[in-house]
């Protein structure tokens, strides 16, 4: 499973969620579409959310972006911070400024990205036990 994390975003969960159950589960190609072509504040924020774990999985496991799917998209509560509005007559009401997390969790169809790591680590070991069978013999 790829991940990418977002946080401290300024914009309220309830509003930010609106956008993210839209591309929850389809290809990352549609997603990223339809988020390029949404009327909210939070789908740019989204696409490039959803564009550093397309680069993640790129750079850290060379899997393409067409075998990409949105396993999981999340939006939690994050810090909220309480202000004050002034009022008439010198009073002052209370509001809250709140902020989200944001957690994308991108996989490969067909196959588990958690077998391709499997495999990788065993690649290392082999060659890991290689470099040490060289050095024995020296």
């Amino acid at each position: 499973m790829i991940k990418a994390e977002l946080k401290n975003y300024r914009q309220s969960p309830r509003k930010v969620r609106l956008v993210a159950d839209l591309i929850r589960g389809k290809q990352v190609e549609r997603a990223l579409v339809e988020l390029s072509h949404l009327d909210k504040k939070a789908s740019l924020v989204l696409k490039k959310l959803v564009d550093s774990a397309v680069a993640n999985a790129k750079h850290n496991f060379n899997i393409e972006k067409d075998n990409l799917f949105i396993k999981e998209i999340r939006v939690d509560e994050g810090t909220t911070m309480k202000r004050w509005m002034p009022g008439a007559r010198g009073r002052a009401f209370p509001f809250k400024r709140r902020t989200c997390r944001v957690f994308v969790a991108l996989d490969e169809k067909g196959k588990t990205v958690v077998e391709k790591i499997e495999k990788k680590v065993a690649e290392k070991k082999i060659v890991a036990k290689k470099a040490v069978k060289k050095t024995v013999k020296k």
